[in-house]
C-alpha cells in the first residue's frame, strides 16, 4: 500500500468513526504512549527483561500498526505528504551515509 493511500484511509476512518482528530499535542502524547508499549514488548521479548505472562500474547505487529496510525494522524493534521517526506529522507540518508555503514569496522 502506498503511504498516500494509508493517509487517506486514516483520514476517512477519523471522519467516519473518530469524530475528529485529537489535537496535535494530544496525538504526540498518544504516539509516545504507543512507542512505550512497543518498547515494553521489545525489551521483554528480545531484550534482557523477563516477559510477564500477561505480555506473552501481545501482538508486536499490532503495536507497530498503532504507532503508524498515530503518526499518519499527525502527518494528516500538519499537512505532511509522508510519501514525499520518506522519499526525501531516503535520499538524504543515501547521500549522507552511502559509505558510513559499509566502512564501519564494528559492523563487519
Amino acid at each position: 500500500m502506498e503511504l498516500s493511500k494509508a493517509q487517506q484511509i486514516v483520514d476517512d476512518w477519523i471522519k467516519k468513526y473518530g469524530v475528529r482528530y485529537f489535537n496535535e499535542l494530544t496525538n504526540t502524547a498518544v504516539l509516545m504512549e504507543e512507542v512505550g508499549e512497543l518498547a515494553r514488548i521489545m525489551s521483554r521479548r528480545y531484550g534482557e527483561q523477563s516477559e510477564k505472562p500477561s505480555d506473552a500474547n501481545l501482538d508486536l505487529g499490532d503495536e507497530m500498526a498503532d504507532i503508524l496510525f498515530v503518526l499518519i494522524c499527525l502527518a494528516n493534521q500538519t499537512g505532511i505528504d509522508l510519501e514525499e517526506a520518506f522519499r526525501k529522507n531516503m535520499d538524504k540518508k543515501t547521500s549522507r551515509d552511502k559509505t558510513r555503514h559499509i566502512d564501519n569496522e564494528k559492523l563487519k
